[in-house]
C-alpha cells in the first residue's frame, strides 16, 4: 500500500502540520489549493517539497469555505461544484508545471470527500469534472463494501481511481468511518498500527461491532499535524516494509 497525507494546507501567518518532517515517508501528497488551506506561496513550498523526496502530488480541492477549513457542505448547482473543481485543479497543476512536477490525482477534501461518498449525483459531478480535464487524473476516493460498484461508475466514465483506508480510524460495520462523535472513533497508536497490518496481510478491517469487513485499498491516509503523528506515520511505513 501506498501512504497519503493532506499537506500545503498553511495559510498566511497560520501553520498546519509539519509537512517537512512528514514527506520523506510518504509516497502521495494531497496538496491544498487555497479554498480550505493553502495559499501561492505555501502550495510552491510544498510541490518543490514532494519533487525533493519524489512524492506524487494530488489536487486537494474542497469547498470554498477557508473560515470553516473545508468541514462544511454548501448547496453548489452542479456548474458551480464543476467550476470550483477545475479552478482549483487547474490552479495546482499550473504552479507544479512551473516546480516542474506532474499533477498525478485528486483528492476532495472535507465535507467536499463526504458528501461525494454519501452521494452517487454529486459523486458524478466529480466524476465528470476530472475525467473530462485536459490532463490523465486519477480520483482519490474511500474504500467501501460498494467499491465495486463506485469502480463501475469510474469505467463508464473512462476514470481510473484510488482507493483509500484510514490508518487511524474505526469503521462502521457498513464500511463508513465511525462517528468522531462516538466513543473509540479514532485509534490510538497500537490499535492503529494493528489496523494497518491486518489491511497489509489480510486486506480488510475489524469493525466497530468486532466484524471482518473486506477492503480493496490502494493507499493509506496517514496526518502529520503533530510529532506524535510523524512518528506514527515512520511506524507505519517501517512495519509495511517489513511485510
Amino acid at each position: 500500500m501506498l501512504l497519503n497525507c493532506d499537506l500545503g494546507e498553511s495559510y498566511g501567518s497560520w501553520t498546519m502540520g509539519m509537512d517537512e518532517a512528514v514527506m520523506p515517508h510518504l509516497d502521495q501528497a494531497n496538496v491544498a489549493c487555497g479554498f480550505h488551506g493553502g495559499d501561492p506561496l505555501t502550495i510552491e513550498k510544498t510541490l518543490k517539497l514532494a519533487q525533493q523526496h519524489g512524492v506524487s502530488v494530488g489536487a486537494h480541492p474542497a469547498y470554498p469555505d477557508l473560515v470553516g477549513f473545508g468541514r462544511r457542505s454548501m448547496a453548489l448547482s452542479n456548474d458551480e461544484l464543476r467550476c470550483t473543481l477545475l479552478y482549483q485543479i487547474a490552479a495546482l497543476e499550473g504552479m507544479a508545471r512551473t516546480t516542474g512536477v506532474a499533477l498525478d490525482y485528486v483528492k476532495p477534501h472535507g465535507a467536499l470527500y463526504n458528501d461525494m461518498m454519501a452521494s452517487r449525483a454529486l459523486r458524478g459531478v466529480i466524476m465528470d469534472t476530472i475525467a473530462s480535464y485536459p490532463a490523465p487524473l486519477r480520483l482519490m476516493l474511500q474504500a467501501t463494501a460498494e467499491s465495486e460498484t463506485i469502480r463501475a461508475e469510474a469505467e463508464a466514465r473512462g476514470l481510473a481511481l484510488w482507493f483509500e483506508a484510514f490508518a487511524d480510524r474505526c469503521y462502521d460495520d457498513d464500511g463508513r468511518l465511525l462517528s468522531r462523535r462516538k466513543p473509540g472513533a479514532v485509534h490510538d497508536r497500537d490499535r492503529m498500527l494493528a489496523q494497518v497490518q491486518q489491511l497489509a496481510e489480510d486486506g480488510s478491517v475489524t469493525t466497530v461491532s468486532g466484524t471482518r469487513l473486506p477492503l480493496q485499498v490502494d493507499t493509506l491516509c496517514v496526518h502529520g499535524d503533530n510529532a506524535e503523528g510523524v512518528q506514527a506515520i515512520q511506524a507505519i511505513r517501517d512495519l509495511l516494509h517489513r511485510g
